[in-house]
């Protein structure tokens, strides 16, 4: 993600542990002792460069970090959109706990998230119902899986079309 990150822009270690905090909305900001080793480890990679800026460095992708992002950007994409999703997660709890009453667009939809009254419910049933199928026969783990599999190919067909 660090990678991701500097591709847009070069940055100082605060900048990208800031960026992270934005993008998961306050959920997930990496400490500086997770962010800090890992820009030198990318430097040591080669992926990353350093320019000194007086006592703080600002580190760019270089052009092995930019092959690394090509070849995983599949895996960039998800990781992103996780982030994103646990922020607009983030929208949904604090309006819950807040006992203020939903702002609703034109569709129905929250208007903090996008996501429908009805996508939520769906979506907390069927962890429900998989939690409740936490302790089943192999035979009906297969079940599932069919039926999981069958969902993810209507809903994957859905979104290409």
């Amino acid at each position: 993600m660090l990678l991701g990150l500097l591709e847009k822009n070069p940055s100082h270690g605060y900048e990208l542990i800031k960026a992270l905090g934005a993008l998961s909305n306050g959920f997930y900001t990496p400490s500086p002792g997770m962010v800090y080793p890992a820009l030198t480890y990318l430097e040591e990679l080669g992926y990353a460069t350093v320019e000194q800026e007086g006592a703080k460095k600002r580190y760019h992708l270089a052009e092995p970090g930019h092959a690394h992002l090509d070849g995983n950007r599949e895996r960039l994409a998800l990781m992103f959109n996780k982030l994103k999703h646990v922020a607009r997660k983030m929208d949904w709890m604090r309006q819950a706990w807040s006992g203020q009453p939903r702002n609703v667009g034109p569709e129905g939809e929250d208007t903090a998230t996008g996501w429908l009254p009805e996508f939520v419910a769906a979506r907390q049933a069927l962890k429900r119902a998989l939690l409740d199928r936490t302790d089943a026969s192999p035979a009906e783990q297969r079940r599932i899986a069919a039926i999981l599999a069958r969902a993810t190919a209507d809903i994957t067909e859905q979104s290409c079309s």
